[in-house]
């Protein structure tokens, strides 16, 4: 987790409950800033008689006793995780709360998320020509659109298109995904065979074409606006 959120939280239960349920018989691992343990705690505790209903042996449903279970591990900058196929790197980032940005290597490929947050020279240095970088935004057009108290909020925690292209024209990524842009697809938008997905902030959005056009006149490097099940 990049921070805590709720519209970066609000499916964790979710995550350890079904999880469990469809058949997951070790603890989950869960990585993230302070305040996950007690948000996990309370979390198990929330669900305590669904929990105890399902390992219940007279219950009939006989859930697996141990997958429910998680280790929540409040993490610092630097590795935080390690094994044969990948290392994990945080590194603070600029949020509303205490924040990190990842960075995944693997023998293969160099991946940094930014979580939500302003540009920081801790995500330029943290990408210096990794392979993808995946990057919030939001459009000048939509900063232009909020009332003021919100305007100013954005600009102390999120970042600019034109913010984006100029740390990414510094960071060199070989591929830029955008995504927690707050665009609202539309039907012309959106490939033959898929549904269009509307992100917005209520009546305040802009269009994918605005954000492409802002970031590419702006910067020169490859660059995709991400959306749920894409591959690269």
């Amino acid at each position: 987790m990049t921070h805590l959120h709720s519209d970066h939280t609000a499916g964790y239960p979710d995550l350890i409950l079904t999880g469990w349920i469809a058949g997951r018989h070790t603890p989950l691992e869960v990585y993230g800033p302070t305040g996950l343990q007690s948000m996990t705690e309370h979390i198990l505790q929330a669900y305590r008689i669904d929990i105890e209903t399902r390992t219940n042996p007279e219950g009939g449903q006989r859930a697996n006793p141990e997958g429910w279970k998680v280790n929540a591990h409040e993490t610092k900058t630097g590795v935080i995780y390690k094994d044969a196929k990948v290392t994990v790197t945080a590194f603070p980032t600029q949020h509303a709360m205490e924040s990190y940005g990842y960075r995944f290597d693997t023998p293969d490929r160099s991946i940094v998320i930014s979580g939500d947050t302003s540009p920081t020279e801790e995500t330029i240095k943290a990408c210096n020509g990794c392979d993808v970088l995946i990057h919030e935004a939001r459009t000048l057009e939509l900063f232009s659109k909020l009332p003021e108290e919100r305007r100013a909020f954005g600009a102390k925690n999120h970042t600019t298109s034109e913010q984006l292209a100029a740390l990414a024209t510094k960071a060199k990524p070989n591929l830029l995904i955008i995504y927690h842009a707050w665009i609202a697809w539309g039907p012309s938008a959106v490939p033959s065979g898929q549904q269009p997905v509307a992100l917005s902030t209520g009546a305040f959005h802009s269009s994918p074409d605005v954000l492409l056009k802002e970031i590419g006149l702006r910067y020169s490097g490859q660059f995709v606006i991400g959306r749920d099940l894409d591959v690269y």
